[in-house]
């Protein structure tokens, strides 16, 4: 079977006006459709981020209670260890960091949005 060959079309339906053609541009004052269409993979990423999130801060939490401060075989070979300053960098340091951060956006929010 064979094509029977058609006219070529023009690259630019566009009349010819001497100036290149343009592309559109989506409108950037429409913050709802940069939204829409960024969710599809942020959701994934912001599920992922919420649960270590909470472990960590989870984590740092239980350490300043499990640990005993008086013994210090019971915290030498953890992470961070032998000393108690480094455990606790190492185990509530992340909890801790997040909790500031968190803190920080918060109050930012709040103050752009009045």
């Amino acid at each position: 079977m064979t094509r029977s060959p058609s006219p070529a079309r023009p690259a630019n339906p566009v009349p010819e006006s001497g100036h290149p053609p343009t592309v559109p541009v989506p409108a950037a004052s429409d913050p709802t459709a940069r939204a829409r269409r960024r969710t599809a993979w942020q959701w994934p990423l912001l599920a992922i981020g919420a649960v270590l999130a909470v472990y960590l801060v989870g984590r740092g939490v239980s350490e300043l209670i499990l640990i005993n401060y008086g013994d210090p075989a019971s915290y030498a070979k953890d992470w961070g260890g032998p000393s108690l300053a480094g455990v606790l960098a190492v185990h509530s340091g992340p909890g801790l960091a997040i909790v500031a951060v968190g803190g920080w956006w918060w109050v930012r929010g709040r103050r752009t949005k009045s």
